[in-house]
């Protein structure tokens, strides 16, 4: 661990030593390229400044300071965020400003999960790692705890489980027995709900081995409402358990001790900022997440899309209040999401609550496009968008075309800056995914975490910005994702800048289209 913060300090250093000659050397000829008002095509863009963004980042890194180095949800670091985002919204905007409180389940460990296993009074101890690789299983977050004093009988569910006649022909019977259930044709949270309806002490999902990289234990999200202990499985492990546990001649038993930190739910806030105009029900969502893991302060992930949105709506709020700056044909939503760290749990809260409104602007059929911002400052920094053709099969043609459209946007606008660019996938891991899902076109811009950059990606950005543009390859592009140094430090000003002004530059752009609806869904 030592060694780990040794080599990420030194590489932070290294990454912060090039970008303090590129400001200095080498300003002039970089301004030069990159900085016309002209060229930057919006008059939003030209009106958000750096230094408005990073004194919110230095206000949110004290803020984590004062309450043990985070803000993660349910803290006083994240009641202290929300405190500050909507003060400084009270003060500098007259739109309206909602604050919605939602309920969670903490899903963070006390310490790590025990899982035993006896099989005819051979007991065995299996490997947990947060390393997927050396893991043979792992936790499943939002499992309840469980702390089993003696060893439980294991059920094998036929047919992985997916449907109620499953679990009605298990044998033995699955009431206080420990459900093992292979991964199937249908959702963990599926399989999770017919486990407790059918009184299982305990759920153990292992992969299905189909392919290579169905082998280690699976990711596995519940429901927040999941009312059993749950552990995720590799393929070999579950497989061993089942061939014994089908043999009624042998003595199949687990116990499971996996203790969470805290069990009691608590409040998380999300805030959404209208602008007074517009039509409701052709609204544009704006969105990143306040709140931090518990590591860390999280003043990249996310407090650069956290501040740079305050940003945004305050500088779009002065240029209302003037009388030669068009108003938008569009309502725009601003939105700061709660616990997108425990799982993407406010806006996923607030995409179902849209979903079951009447009120005309609060339905979900009023979101013409979401745009998302969560890690735009990274230190060994990519300039990407999301490339709208990775959304999943199922996702709705239209939000697949609506989707590619906005990263065309975000690409063009770096294109014409003469700065280099990537697309990167959806990876359904941030605050887009729930409206993705549900069909509404996305897209957003993402500087990256901890996959490595490469030396392909150096060579093509130098070719546009030089040598000394502040990355090192073969490096993580934040080398400070979620751990403590993940504060102001962190932060590569050059390429948050470019990155405020190009999501600024969308956002106006988006919202001066004549028919947004059109222009989302044409397929030219």
């Amino acid at each position: 661990m030592v060694e780990h913060f040794i080599t990420t300090v030194l590489i932070v250093f290294l990454i912060h030593a090039t970008c303090f000659h590129l400001f200095t050397a080498k300003s002039v000829p970089i301004d030069d390229r990159h900085r016309s008002k002209q060229y930057l095509g919006s008059t939003l863009a030209e009106s958000v400044q750096i230094d408005e963004a990073m004194t919110h980042l230095k206000e949110l890194e004290r803020i984590a300071m004062a309450n043990n180095g985070n803000r993660a949800a349910g803290t006083t670091g994240f009641n202290q965020t929300l405190d500050y985002l909507v003060k400084y919204l009270s003060t500098h905007t007259n739109f309206k400003i909602t604050k919605t409180d939602f309920h969670v389940r903490d899903s963070k460990l006390k310490y790590d999960p025990v899982l035993l296993s006896s099989i005819d009074g051979t007991i065995t101890n299996h490997t947990y790692s947060k390393d997927y690789s050396e893991a043979e299983f792992f936790r499943v977050r939002y499992s309840k705890s469980a702390n089993f004093s003696s060893f439980i009988p294991v059920t094998v569910i036929p047919n992985s489980g997916c449907f109620e006649a499953d679990w009605i022909q298990a044998n033995p019977p699955i009431s206080g027995h420990v459900a093992l259930v292979k991964r199937g044709a249908c959702t963990f949270i599926e399989q999770s709900t017919l486990a407790a309806k059918f009184n299982g002490a305990a759920l153990l999902l292992y992969n299905d081995g189909t392919s290579p990289n169905h082998m280690l234990p699976m990711v596995v999200d519940m429901a927040q409402s999941y009312a059993i202990p749950a552990l995720s499985l590799s393929y070999d492990l579950g497989e061993r358990l089942a061939n014994a546990a089908r043999n009624p001649w042998k003595m199949v038993g687990v116990r499971i001790t996996n203790i969470l930190l805290n069990e009691e739910s608590f409040a998380v806030g999300n805030i959404c900022v209208d602008t007074p105009t517009g039509d409701p029900t052709q609204t544009i969502v704006v969105g990143s997440h306040s709140d931090s893991v518990y590591s860390g302060p999280g003043i990249n992930d996310d407090g650069s899309g956290s501040a740079a949105n305050l940003a945004w709506t305050v500088a779009l709020a002065r240029l209302f209040q003037t009388s030669t700056y068009a108003k938008y044909k569009y309502r725009l939503r601003f939105c700061w999401w709660g616990a997108e760290e425990n799982g993407i749990l406010g806006s996923k809260y607030h995409v179902a609550q849209a979903k079951q409104s009447t009120v005309v602007g609060e339905r979900l059929i009023d979101y013409v496009a979401y745009l998302n911002f969560d890690m735009i400052g990274s230190t060994n920094f990519q300039f990407a968008t999301y490339d709208g053709r990775t959304a999943n099969n199922d996702t709705l043609p239209s939000a697949i075309v609506g989707s590619y459209k906005i990263s065309q946007a975000f690409r063009d606008w770096f294109i014409q800056q003469n700065l280099p660019w990537d697309f990167v996938e959806f990876g359904y891991g941030s605050d887009y995914a729930p409206f993705l899902i549900e069909g509404v076109p996305v897209g957003g811009l993402y500087s990256g975490s901890d996959d490595i950059r490469t030396q392909e990606e150096c060579d093509r950005y130098n070719q546009l910005l030089g040598p000394d543009h502040c990355t090192v390859a073969n490096v993580e592009h934040d080398p400070c994702y979620h751990e403590d140094c993940d504060t102001v430090e962190n932060i590569n000003v050059f390429a948050y800048d470019k990155m405020i002004k190009a999501a600024a530059s969308t956002i106006e752009n988006l919202a001066r289209q004549p028919d947004l609806k059109s222009w989302l869904y044409s397929s030219t």
